[in-house]
C-alpha cells in the first residue's frame, strides 16, 4: 500500500478527536480562548448537556475579519509572540492557557460553529463553518467582544456520536470544565445556564476562600484553613495558595480536590500523591479531603505542553513540588490544632440537654442535712469557729464545697458473669477508649473495634435483606431536605428506584435538592444528610451502565457505615456481648467492609510472653 498525504477534512477530524472528545473538551477550549483574550466577564449557555449547543459569550478584545478568517485555520493562533517563535525561541515560557491553535479548526470539522466577533470601535463580523466548509459570512450586530455558538457537536460522525454519555452526564462534565476554569480565575465573572435555568453564577468582587466556597459547597469556608507558603529556587520562587479542608471534613472520593498550575486547571497524579501524603494519618482511606491548590511555578520548571488538551504537566524537579505541598498542607493543617468539622446547627446543641447530677443519699451537701436550706447553710457556715465546719472537721471555703461529687455510671452485677467456655469471642470485660472492648475468651484476650464490627454486621444484614427482596425502611417523621450540586442530584433521581430497594426513599426537591422521605430501618438513627452526601459521592464513581446490585458491595457498604455504632460510643456490658454474639454467627466478620481487622486475639502464651513468664 503507498503512503499518500491525507486530505485536509479529514486531517481536522483526527485532530479533533485528540482535543475535542466531548462537549466539555469543546466548552473547555472555548472559554480558555474567552480568558486569553482578556474577557472580564463570560457568559456560557448549554442545551442538553452541550450535545446540541454551546454558546461561549465574553467581553474580550475581539477579532477583525481578517483575524477570524485565519484563526479557523490550524495551527494559527495570537498566543505565541515572536520571541517564542523560532529556532532559538523558548517555547516553554508560554504564559496563556491554549496555545496549539488546533481548537477552533477542529471543532469546525465536527460541528456547525458560528464565530461573531468586534473590536472596539470597529464592525461586527460573523463566519459559519458547517462541519469544515464555509456557509456563511457577513456583518454581525453585538457588543465588543466574541460570542461562539457550536451546533451538532459530531452530529455527522455517528461514529462519535454513539459513543457520547446522556445529557445528564455530558451536563455534569461540562459544569466541572467550567467550576474549574472559573476557580482559577477570581477575577472574571462567569455564568453559566442550561436550558433556561441558570446552574452557576460568579462575581468578580469575591476573594478566593469565598470563590472556592461559591464553587464546591459553601460549608467549605467554616471548614477549611488557608494555604500559603514560598519556597525560593534558583529559576525564582514557588508559591503554593490555597485552601485545604480540615481532616473531619471530608468526602467519600476525590472528586472534590482541584489542581491549578500557573492559573491552569491540571490533573496530576504527582499532586494527588502529594494530597494523600499531607493527610496520611489523619483521614481514613476512603475519605478525600476538599482541597483547591494553586501552585505557581517558574516557566523554566513546569513542562506545560505534555498533552494536547494540557491537562497534564511535567516539573523539573518533582521532588521539590510534591515537598512544597506536603510541607504547606501540614502546617497549615498543625495551626488550626484542635478544629473539627462545624457542621452541627444551633437548633441542633439546643437539643442537647445537660445530666443534672444525683444529690448523695445523706442530704444536700457533703455531710450537711437535707432539710437545710441555702441561707441557713450559710448561716452556719459564718457562725463556725475558724478553721472548723459544722461537725468539726475542716472548713472548706472552695466554691465547689457544694457540688456534688462526680456520679459514676455502673451497673449492678445481679447476674453472675457468663463462662466463656462457650464463645469462642469471649465474654465482654469492659471497653478501652470508647472505641474497643475487651473480652476475656477461654483461650486468650479478645479486642474489637466495635464500629468496624457493627459496620460488617449492618452490611451483612442489608445483603440479607435484599437477597429477601427489599430492605425495610423507617419513614422519616419530618422529611429531611438535603442540598447537593445538580449533577449530584441528577445521578441519586436516576437511581432512586434501585436505592428505594435499599430502603432509601428520596425523591427530586428543586434543582439542587433532595428530599430524604425514609431511611433504611437497619441503620437506626443515621444521618440522611450525610448518608446522601457520601452516596452521591459513591454513585460519580463507577460506570453509569452498572445496576446498584452489581455494585452492592459499595453501596450498601457506605450505607452501612452510616448505620453502625460510632467509635467513642460508650456501650454497655449487655450491647457489648451481644454485639460478640452477633460476629460469632454472622459470615465475614472479621473484616470490616474495606478489609481491616474487625478483631485480634491475645493468646494466653503470648501474654505469658509479655511478662516473661515464657
Amino acid at each position: 500500500m503507498s503512503i499518500r498525504r491525507l486530505p485536509e477534512h479529514l486531517v481536522n477530524r483526527i485532530a479533533a478527536g485528540e482535543v475535542v472528545e466531548r462537549p466539555a473538551s469543546a466548552l473547555k477550549e472555548l472559554v480558555e480562548n474567552a480568558i486569553d483574550a482578556g474577557a472580564r466577564r463570560i457568559a456560557i449557555t448549554l442545551s442538553e448537556g452541550g450535545l446540541s449547543r454551546i454558546e461561549v459569550a465574553d467581553d474580550g478584545c475581539g477579532m477583525t475579519p481578517a483575524d477570524m478568517a485565519l484563526a479557523l485555520e490550524r495551527h494559527a493562533t495570537s498566543k505565541l509572540p515572536e520571541s517564542l517563535v523560532g529556532d532559538e525561541g523558548a517555547i516553554e515560557m508560554v504564559a496563556t492557557l491554549g496555545f496549539r491553535g488546533e481548537a477552533l479548526p477542529s471543532i469546525a470539522s465536527v460541528a456547525r460553529l458560528t464565530i461573531e466577533s468586534r473590536v472596539a470601535g470597529a464592525e461586527g463580523w460573523a463566519r459559519t463553518i458547517d462541519n469544515g466548509v464555509l456557509v456563511r459570512e457577513g456583518p454581525a450586530a453585538l457588543p465588543p467582544g466574541t460570542r461562539v455558538i457550536v451546533e451538532a457537536l459530531f452530529g455527522r460522525v455517528p461514529a462519535r456520536r454513539k459513543f457520547l454519555r446522556s445529557p445528564r452526564a455530558e451536563y455534569a462534565a461540562c459544569l466541572d470544565a467550567v467550576r474549574r476554569l472559573a476557580m482559577a480565575r477570581c477575577d472574571i465573572a462567569f455564568t453559566l445556564e442550561h436550558d433556561g435555568r441558570r446552574a452557576l453564577a460568579v462575581t468578580q468582587a469575591e476573594e478566593r476562600p469565598e470563590r472556592v466556597a461559591a464553587l464546591t459547597d459553601r460549608a467549605l469556608a467554616d471548614n477549611a484553613v488557608p494555604i500559603d507558603l514560598e519556597r525560593p529556587t534558583d529559576a525564582g520562587p514557588l508559591v503554593l495558595g490555597g485552601v485545604a479542608s480540615i481532616p473531619t471534613y471530608n468526602r467519600g472520593v476525590a472528586d472534590h480536590q482541584y489542581l491549578f498550575v500557573n492559573g491552569r486547571p491540571v490533573r496530576d497524579r504527582l499532586l494527588m500523591g502529594a494530597i494523600r501524603g499531607a493527610y496520611a494519618e489523619m483521614l481514613p482511606r476512603d475519605r478525600h479531603a476538599v482541597v483547591a491548590l494553586f501552585l505557581d511555578v517558574p516557566a523554566s520548571e513546569v513542562d506545560v505542553n505534555v498533552h494536547p488538551a494540557k491537562t497534564e504537566v511535567r516539573f523539573r524537579d518533582p521532588a521539590l513540588v510534591r515537598g512544597l505541598i506536603v510541607s504547606g498542607l501540614r502546617r497549615a493543617l498543625d495551626a488550626a490544632g484542635h478544629r473539627s468539622v462545624q457542621r452541627p446547627s444551633a437548633e441542633a446543641l439546643a437539643m442537647w440537654q445537660p445530666e443534672t447530677p444525683a444529690p448523695p443519699a445523706g442530704g444536700a451537701g457533703w455531710g450537711l442535712p437535707e432539710t437545710l436550706g441555702i441561707d441557713a447553710m450559710s448561716a452556719a457556715l459564718d457562725t463556725a469557729p475558724r478553721g472548723e465546719g459544722l461537725y468539726g472537721g475542716v472548713l472548706d471555703h472552695r466554691p465547689t464545697f457544694f457540688t456534688a461529687p462526680p456520679a459514676a455510671r455502673a451497673e449492678p452485677a445481679w447476674a453472675p458473669p457468663p463462662q466463656t467456655t462457650s464463645h469462642p469471642l469471649g465474654v465482654a470485660r469492659g471497653q478501652v477508649a470508647k472505641t474497643y472492648i475487651v473480652a476475656e475468651a477461654e483461650d486468650g484476650l479478645v479486642l474489637v473495634d466495635q464500629h468496624a464490627a457493627h459496620e460488617r454486621l449492618v452490611l451483612e444484614r442489608m445483603r440479607a435483606a435484599l437477597a429477601g427482596g427489599r430492605v425495610a425502611s423507617q419513614a422519616l417523621l419530618i422529611p429531611e431536605v438535603v442540598e447537593l450540586e445538580e449533577p449530584a442530584c441528577d445521578r441519586l433521581e436516576a437511581r432512586a428506584a434501585e436505592l428505594a430497594e435499599l430502603g432509601l426513599d428520596l425523591e427530586r426537591f428543586g434543582p439542587t435538592a433532595m428530599l430524604v422521605r425514609a431511611t433504611p430501618a437497619l441503620l437506626g438513627q443515621a444521618d440522611p444528610t450525610g448518608l446522601v452526601t457520601d452516596l452521591a459521592d459513591e454513585l460519580a464513581a463507577f460506570d453509569q451502565a452498572l445496576s446498584l446490585r452489581e455494585r452492592l458491595d459499595a453501596v450498601a457498604g457506605t450505607m452501612a457505615c452510616h448505620g453502625s455504632v460510632r467509635a467513642g460510643r460508650v456501650l454497655g456490658v449487655a450491647e457489648m456481648n451481644a454485639l460478640l454474639r452477633e460476629m460469632e454467627a454472622t459470615p465475614h466478620s472479621g473484616q470490616c467492609n474495606h478489609g481491616r481487622p474487625t478483631w485480634v486475639k491475645l493468646a494466653h502464651g503470648d501474654i505469658e510472653k509479655l511478662f516473661g513468664r515464657r
